[in-house]
């Protein structure tokens, strides 16, 4: 009998995975001739919005028209209708989707023809910035992104693969974008990271703002230059790194001016309240300054072939122009944080008590509230390790890696969602959508 049942859940099983699979292969299927359309009437709309730019240029000169708004369209490629051309997204600009011109900005890719900043709470990566000049990310209007995307896939054009880098996900036949409209993210990835492949993809390779995931990158790099024997040295915490923190309006580890600490209450202190104190003090107790710090954090984005698609300006992850990276590039630097066994143990606590002190006598409890949230949700496996991220430009981010389908390895990443508890909830439904059943 027992036997019998045995067999009869894993014929359930195959029958789940079996259906998972033709659900993808589906969607992949409706992606293709999304696809094809766009290819056979992109053409047609951008003829239709020069002719229409041309009438409104041959009205305005016929009726001697010169008006400071009439002439401001024309210089801008008239303003209700071309916009794309410029790379803005005020009105009148044309969804890539589905081709529907609309009011909002360009949508590249966001695999389900809706305006990607459905859900924010400001204008950040849809209009922050926003330049009229050609080379500008049109998602994030950073000048010059140097990753571009195919408009029709949100998938990575000719040239933007990572050559020479130490971790190299590819995409398969398999690969799907993320369709859902229940993940509010407008960027977003999926990695299989037992085979390094991409399982679903949101604009992985435009640029964004890491925010605090920005730390993921500055444990690994003080980790690969604090020996084990040194993570319970003490450490002063002065006004330096207090102030950082404060004028900055970071998060902090809520340690004190003069507080003796250790070595390794600052790795916690970073990763689990994301502490801008915590990560300064870091950067000085392994650099002598945060500047030469930034430097080191660099340098392994080069060694990890990411230095033409991301770089770093500071170790905390404040909002700046030269401070950047794609959501594929943090699932190459999660990856990497992954092989350093104290950065996975920091990355996996939930919960860290500091050492205890003159002004904290019974230390200072820490947590990581991504973790302990989600953890009784229902992801199909387990997630793990995380990192948050916020600041205006950015929104509500994640990076996050778990065990699903058999303990098989996965890696996500998210930017862009409307607040910490929607961003969990992105996560969940991206590992429960697109993790293929084991």
């Amino acid at each position: 009998m027992e036997s019998f049942l045995d067999e009869q859940k894993e014929q359930e099983r195959l029958a789940r995975r079996s259906e998972r699979i033709e659900q993808m292969r589906r969607e992949k299927q409706l992606q293709e001739k999304r696809r094809q359309l766009i290819k056979t009437y992109w053409p047609v709309g951008v003829g239709s919005l020069g002719l229409l730019m041309l009438i409104v240029v041959l009205v305005v000169a016929i009726n001697g028209k010169s008006a400071e708004p009439n002439g401001q369209q024309a210089q801008n490629g008239v303003a209700t209708g071309e916009q794309y051309a410029a790379g803005t997204g005020q009105s009148g600009s044309i969804e890539a989707e589905n081709g529907v011109g609309q009011s909002g900005s360009i949508q590249v890719g966001n695999g389900n023809g809706q305006n990607s900043s459905e859900g924010a709470e400001s204008d950040a990566l849809t209009g922050e910035g926003v330049q009229q000049n050609s080379g500008s990310d049109i998602a994030t209007g950073y000048p010059n992104a140097s990753q571009t995307t195919d408009p029709a896939a949100g998938k990575p054009a000719e040239g933007t693969k990572h050559e020479g880098a130490l971790y190299q996900f590819e995409a398969t036949a398999d690969t799907v974008n993320i369709y859902s409209e229940e993940v509010i993210s407008t960027h977003a990835i999926l990695i299989d990271e037992s085979t390094d492949t991409i399982i679903a993809s949101k604009n992985a390779y435009e640029r964004i703002s890491p925010a605090s995931m920005t730390k993921v990158l500055t444990v690994l790099v003080a980790a690969e230059h604090v020996a084990a024997e040194n993570l319970d040295d003490p450490f002063t915490i002065t006004l330096e790194y207090t102030d950082y923190a404060y004028i900055n309006d970071c998060s902090t580890a809520g340690f004190l001016k003069d507080e003796q600490v250790t070595v390794r209450d600052l790795f916690y202190g970073t990763i689990l309240p994301s502490g801008g104190d915590a990560a300064v003090a870091l950067a000085y107790y392994v650099a002598g300054s945060h500047e030469a710090f930034v430097e080191m954090m660099n340098e392994k984005l080069d060694e990890l072939g990411l230095s033409e698609s991301a770089h770093f300006t500071n170790c905390v992850g404040l909002y700046d122009k030269e401070h950047y990276c794609t959501v594929y590039d943090m699932a190459v630097i999660m990856k990497a944080a992954l092989q350093n066994d104290f950065c996975k143990e920091v990355l996996a606590a939930h919960t860290y008590t500091t050492t205890a002190n003159a002004l904290h006598p019974e230390g200072n409890l820490l947590s990581n509230w991504f973790l302990r949230r989600i953890e009784d949700k229902d992801t199909g496996g387990e997630v793990l390790c995380a990192k948050t991220g916020y600041v205006d430009q950015s929104q509500s981010c994640a990076v996050s890696y778990g065990l699903f389908a058999s303990d098989t390895p996965y890696i996500c990443v998210t930017v862009g969602s409307s607040s910490s508890w929607r961003c969990i909830y992105d996560h969940v439904e991206i590992y429960t959508r697109y993790v293929p059943l084991g």
